[in-house]
C-alpha cells in the first residue's frame, strides 16, 4: 500500500484491493488545472448522478400520495430529508477522499467476513428495491407516452446497462453530462406544470414547518418515511463514495483538502436542485389534487389522466409524463453504477467491466421485472411506496458504518470528520433508526 495511504487507514483490516469503477478510476484530470475555478469544475458531476436518486420515480410515488392526500403538510420531511442527504453525502465524499475507499470496500475491509457479507446482502436488497421503482417508473412512462406495454417497457429498461456501457466507453464525462441534460429536461417540465398549477404559495411556505401530526399519525409517518426512503437512499451513499473517485485530484493531504471541498459544493448544490424537485412533485399533487379533494391520487397514470382536465391545459400531462420518463432513465443508469460498486467493493469480484455489469444488473433487474410484471397496472402505487420503505428500513446499514468510519482517526488520518459534523451525523443516524423502529411497531401492534 502506498505510503501516503496507509497513514490514514492504519486501522483498515485488509488491503483494499481493485480501486472503485477500476475501468474510470481516476480518469478526469483535475491537478493539470491551474485556476481554482477549473479545478472546481472538474468536480462538477458526481454531485448530480446522486441527486437522480433523489427524484426517481419511486419518490414521484410517496410525493404524489403525500400530496394528495396531506397537501403541503408533508413538505418539511422532504426539506428534513435533503438536508440529511447532505450531510451523509458529504461524509460519502470524505470516506472515499481520505482512504482511497467507497464504503463497500470500508466495510469489507473493516468488518469480519459474516458481517460484510450481511451487510452486502442488505445493500443488495435496497438495490433491488430502488431498480423496481425504477422499472415500474420507465415502465410507465414509456406507457403513457408512446402506449408500450407494461411487459415491453420492463424489458426495455434492461437495455440500459448497454447505454451505461456506451456512455463509459467514451469517457465517465458523458454519462455524467447526459444525466444532467436530462436533470434540465425535468426541471423544465415541472417549472411548466406549476406555473399551470399556480398553487397558493403562503400553504407552500407553511408547509416547510414541522408538526408533531407527522410523528403520532401513522398513516402520515408511513408516508414521511416513503418520502425518507426515497430522498435517503442507501445505494447512493455506495455509489457517491465509489464515483467521487473518478477524479484524479492528487494524493497529498492539500489536493485532498481541496478535492473534499470541491466534492461537497458539487453534492449540496446538486441535492439543493433534487429538492426543488421533489418539492415541485408534492407541490403539484396538492395543489391540483387535494385542493379538488382527490384525496387518494398516487398511481403514476392516474396522477398523468387527472392532470390536463384539472390545469386546463392539454400538455401538461405529457410534461408529466415526459419527466417520468426522464427520472426513470437516468436512475436506472445510477443504479446500475451503484449496483457494480456493491458487487465490486463487498466480494472483491474481478471480472471484464461488461461482465460485471451485466451480473450486477441483473442482480437487481430479474426481480423487478418479475414483480412488476406480476402486479401489472393495478396497485404499482403502493409497490412505488412499499420500496421507499422497504430503503428506509435498509438505511441504517449503510449510515451507521458510514459514521462510524469518517469519525475515525486512525481510519481518516487528517481528514477526519470534526466533532460538530460527527455529532449531526449521529443525530441522523439515530432519528432514521427510532422512526424505523417506530413505523415497525405501529403496524405490528
Amino acid at each position: 500500500m502506498d505510503a501516503r495511504v496507509s497513514t490514514s487507514t492504519e486501522n483498515w483490516l485488509r488491503d483494499r484491493g481493485e480501486a472503485s469503477l477500476s475501468d474510470v478510476h481516476r480518469s478526469i484530470p483535475v491537478r493539470g488545472n491551474r485556476s481554482s475555478w477549473r479545478r472546481a469544475a472538474a468536480f462538477v458531476g458526481p454531485g448530480y448522478l446522486v441527486a437522480v436518486g433523489y427524484m426517481d420515480p419511486g419518490n414521484w410515488a410517496t410525493s404524489l400520495a403525500g400530496g394528495s392526500k396531506f397537501g403541503y403538510t408533508l413538505l418539511v420531511v422532504a426539506l428534513i430529508s435533503n438536508i440529511m442527504a447532505i450531510v451523509l453525502q458529504s461524509l460519502c465524499a470524505r470516506l472515499a477522499i481520505a482512504s482511497g475507499r467507497d464504503l463497500a470496500q470500508a466495510c469489507r475491509d473493516a468488518f469480519p467476513r459474516p458481517v460484510a457479507y450481511a451487510l452486502w446482502l442488505l445493500a443488495e436488497i435496497a438495490i433491488i428495491a430502488t431498480d423496481i421503482a425504477e422499472v415500474v417508473g420507465t415502465a410507465i412512462g414509456l406507457n403513457l407516452i408512446f402506449g408500450i406495454s407494461l411487459e415491453i417497457g420492463v424489458i426495455i429498461t434492461a437495455l440500459d446497462v448497454f447505454l451505461v456501457l456506451y456512455l463509459q466507453k467514451l469517457g465517465f464525462r458523458w454519462v455524467e453530462a447526459f444525466v444532467i441534460a436530462l436533470l434540465a429536461v425535468i426541471a423544465t417540465c415541472f417549472v411548466a406544470q406549476i406555473a399551470m398549477a399556480d398553487p397558493n404559495w403562503g400553504e407552500v411556505i407553511r408547509g416547510f414547518a414541522p408538526t408533531t401530526e407527522i410523528v403520532s399519525n401513522p398513516e402520515m409517518l408511513y408516508l414521511a418515511l416513503g418520502i425518507l426512503g426515497a430522498t435517503v437512499m442507501p445505494h447512493n451513499l455506495y455509489l457517491h463514495s465509489g464515483i467521487v473517485q473518478t477524479r484524479d485530484y492528487g494524493s497529498t493531504l492539500p489536493e485532498k483538502r481541496e478535492a473534499l471541498r470541491f466534492a461537497t459544493i458539487d453534492s449540496t448544490v446538486a441535492l439543493m436542485f433534487a429538492l426543488c424537485v421533489n418539492a415541485s412533485i408534492l407541490i403539484l399533487a396538492a395543489a391540483t389534487f387535494n385542493v379538488a379533494g382527490q384525496t387518494t391520487v398516487a398511481e403514476l397514470g392516474d396522477a398523468h389522466t387527472l392532470l390536463a382536465p384539472m390545469l386546463g391545459f392539454a400538455i401538461a400531462p405529457v410534461l408529466f409524463g415526459i419527466a417520468l420518463l426522464c427520472c426513470g432513465i437516468n436512475s436506472t443508469v445510477t443504479a446500475t453504477l451503484a449496483g457494480q460498486i456493491v458487487m465490486e467493493g463487498f466480494l472483491h469480484i474481478k471480472l471484464p467491466a461488461w461482465l460485471r455489469r451485466l451480473i450486477t444488473r441483473g442482480i437487481a433487474i430479474v426481480p423487478a421485472a418479475v414483480v412488476t410484471i406480476w402486479f401489472g397496472e393495478n396497485g404499482t402505487a403502493q409497490l412505488l411506496i412499499l420500496t421507499q420503505v422497504v430503503l428506509s428500513l435498509q438505511l441504517s446499514f449503510a449510515v451507521f458504518p458510514l459514521v462510524m468510519f469518517t469519525a475515525s482517526k486512525k481510519k481518516m488520518g487528517a481528514l477526519v470528520a470534526p466533532w460538530w459534523l460527527v455529532s449531526i451525523a449521529v443525530l441522523i443516524a439515530v432519528a432514521i433508526a427510532v422512526l424505523n423502529v417506530k413505523l415497525l411497531l405501529d403496524f405490528v401492534v
